[in-house]
């Protein structure tokens, strides 16, 4: 098997997987199904992420703590969780994109770049135009605004729309608008940067990978 084709079969997993988290999400959150069934899958996004933030910690002492916190805050929550899977979802929804709004959004405050602009210098290095650095502070008020925008009127439906209205839009809409957004920008980009100041989407994947992995690795050893 070639890389080429290992990219796209792990691209099309990824896209499958999606899909059927999307509709087992939205099945749970409309009142269908096991409540414990629907509670644990609920539960499995905000536990993997947890998983991550703890083992980037730089002490094993807070790692096993910040574990047994969890476990006894989940055993406790639990039987709430059960009776109330559509909040559970709402949650989950909700915090993914507020973390998402604050990871763009807070880097235009201060004296760092915008986090579209340190992307951008982990491609093309220091080569950065007054135009380019222009448009990647543009584009990460953008995925702020679309971040932050979303949550709001995701909480508005689930406060005064019905569950399965809700769910409509966080569980089967939410990835589509991702999608818009990735091809306004796309557009967007051909109008006002030239071929060379251009990137890819592979390019611009791996360059928040390698971003990621610095900013990893900023942190201290245990």
């Amino acid at each position: 098997m070639t890389p080429a084709t290992a990219r796209k079969l792990y691209g099309l997993a990824v896209v499958i997987v999606v899909i059927c988290w999307a509709a087992i999400a939205h099945y749970g959150s409309a009142g269908h199904g096991s409540a414990t069934l629907n509670a644990a899958l609920g539960v499995a996004p905000i536990a993997l992420f947890l998983a991550i933030f703890l083992w980037r910690l730089p002490s094993r002492i807070g790692i096993l703590a910040g574990a047994l916190a969890g476990a006894a805050l989940l055993a406790w929550l639990w039987p709430q969780l059960q009776e109330n899977v559509p909040l559970l979802y709402y949650l989950q929804h909700l915090g993914a994109h507020l973390a998402l709004g604050t990871l763009f959004g807070r880097t235009l405050f201060g004296n760092g770049e915008a986090l579209a602009t340190r992307m951008a210098r982990t491609i093309f290095g220091d080569q950065l135009s007054a135009r380019k650095i222009r448009y990647t502070r543009q584009v990460t008020i953008f995925w702020a605004c679309f971040f932050f925008g979303n949550a709001l009127l995701s909480t508005g439906l689930f406060l005064f729309a019905p569950p399965a209205v809700w769910s409509v839009h966080a569980n089967l809409l939410t990835w589509p608008l991702v999608g818009l957004m990735f091809a306004t920008e796309h557009v967007w980009r051909r109008q006002v940067l030239p071929p060379e100041e251009r990137p890819s989407l592979a390019a611009i994947i791996n360059a928040f990978r390698r971003l990621d992995r610095r900013q990893g690795s900023a942190a201290p050893p245990p």
